[in-house]
């Protein structure tokens, strides 16, 4: 077994502005899946919106776990991926991504907490449409967690849980 040192962020995705109107004929219902670096474990959801079409509201909060190593290099990203609903399978919108040290370093900077930051929503390499719109704080989490053994061997690992998830 070995011990690492963790540190949680609480975000908070508040809204979108302007997307690419993937859905022509009805109303798009926009949601958000968010994890690190893309790991399909840390996953979490926002609700659909079912009002704001191109401009959705979530105001929607979660937290994560990630391990010292997430925050102290630039590998580790938070990967933000916007869908519009649909009942035949939903329609891929764009997404954000940021580094997770980028942003406990803002954090740092600011005391804890961010206001309000907007990052373009992109799809593949280029710009795509539109503005995503999140806030997050830093939540320490000063006393080392316990890690099992197979995740020591990777040099980074993801978790939802209450370990760490970096």
């Amino acid at each position: 077994m070995s011990f690492m040192e963790c540190r949680k962020f609480e975000l908070t995705l508040i809204s979108a502005n302007d997307l690419e109107d993937v859905r022509k004929l009805f109303k798009m219902k926009v949601y958000a899946k968010v994890s690190i670096g893309g790991n399909p474990e840390t996953e979490k959801r926002t609700p659909a919106d079912k009002h704001g079409e191109i401009n959705p509201a979530w105001n929607f909060h979660m937290t994560y776990t990630v391990g010292e190593s997430a925050v102290r290099h630039y590998g580790t990203m938070l990967v933000i991926k916007l869908y519009c609903k649909r009942k035949l399978g939903d329609r891929y919108i764009g997404e954000v991504h940021t580094p997770v040290k980028e942003l406990f370093d803002r954090a740092f900077m600011s005391g804890g907490g961010s206001p309000v930051v907007s990052f373009p929503v992109k799809k593949g390499s280029v710009d795509s449409q539109g503005l995503l719109n999140f806030s997050y704080r830093r939540l320490d989490c000063p006393t080392p967690t316990l890690i099992a053994p197979f995740i020591a061997i990777h040099s980074w690992f993801v978790t939802a849980g209450a370990h760490c998830s970096i």
